[in-house]
């Protein structure tokens, strides 16, 4: 009974490893097919998608459904990915500047810069497992994902930690970039944040009048 239990999750750990590996590759090749800049957003939006999926046992193939999550929301994915996009280049331009500068005000100034890159960064891990879930208008996206990541602090310290590590490791071993960096990131917050939402919404649920208006998930399609 032991060997057969341990034989068995032995087996999901390496297939787990296997299917991260294969979403890895996946995103960057998609990624390059929308020449970068255009192909980021609608193959993480493919890619949450899929570990949405895989969370919830639909045990479909990767390849197919991820090509299919890509081209259905290549438009949408990339109107919610660009700004955001536009966002990062603009802090860390500024934070550069400012860094590098003499003084008191520039030394605040990439103070505040800092401390807003990792609210921005802490909302941003929230930005497409919600799209993944959720009916919402495009707007709303950005906004609900910095909501949660103010009101679920330990959740949002735990995707960042997570995200921490994921950067640190492929700092130290860069070989893991290639293969399993990226899709290691995006399966684990995609995960947590499944989790959470799950969490949230029984919450809500549980408080709230009948009829009540809640998020409206999406297929995950």
């Amino acid at each position: 009974m032991l060997s057969g239990t341990f034989s068995a999750r032995a087996y999901s750990f390496f297939d787990t490893l296997v299917w991260i590996a294969c979403l890895n590759l996946l995103w960057i090749a998609f990624t390059l097919l929308g020449f970068g800049v255009l192909g980021a957003g609608p193959a993480t939006a493919a890619a949450h998608i899929a570990v949405r999926k895989r969370a919830g046992g639909d045990a479909a193939p990767l390849l197919t459904g991820f090509a299919a999550g890509y081209f259905r929301n290549f438009g949408k994915a990339n109107a919610l990915s660009l700004p955001v996009m536009a966002v990062v280049a603009a802090l860390v331009l500024n934070w550069n500047y400012f860094s590098g500068g003499h003084g008191v005000f520039p030394q605040l100034m990439a103070v505040g810069l800092f401390v807003a890159a990792v609210f921005l960064a802490g909302a941003v891990c929230y930005v497409f497992p919600m799209y993944a879930r959720y009916e919402l208008p495009l707007p709303q996206y950005l906004l609900m994902s910095s909501r949660f990541a103010v009101r679920h602090l330990a959740g949002t310290v735990i995707l960042l930690f997570v995200s921490a590590a994921v950067v640190y490791a492929s700092r130290c071993l860069p070989g893991l970039i290639p293969f399993f960096s990226i899709g290691a990131w995006l399966y684990l917050t995609g995960w947590l944040c499944d989790r959470f939402f799950t969490a949230n919404d029984q919450a809500i649920a549980a408080a709230e009048p009948a009829g009540h208006p809640r998020l409206q998930a999406a297929s995950p399609a």
